[in-house]
């Protein structure tokens, strides 16, 4: 998956301190997903493996960069 920049939402911030997760991480899932689908309103959610966790992270593309809604 290709963007410039990514944005994140305080609800996903709040989601990432409290799973311990970092950008760096949630970067990783969005740039090697096991897969991406389709999800509610226009978003997507990425879906990779982290120190052997699957994580999901929801979120929107908009022109040329991605805004991350949650991360669960």
């Amino acid at each position: 998956m290709r963007f410039e920049r990514i944005e994140y939402s305080d609800h996903a911030m709040k989601r990432m301190k409290q799973r311990g997760m970092t950008e760096l991480e949630i970067e990783h899932i969005l740039t090697y997903p096991m897969y991406v689908k389709k999800s509610y309103s226009g978003r997507k959610e990425a879906v990779g493996t982290v120190k052997n966790r699957t994580i999901k992270v929801a979120f929107v593309e908009i022109e040329n960069y991605i805004r991350i809604v949650s991360v669960m």
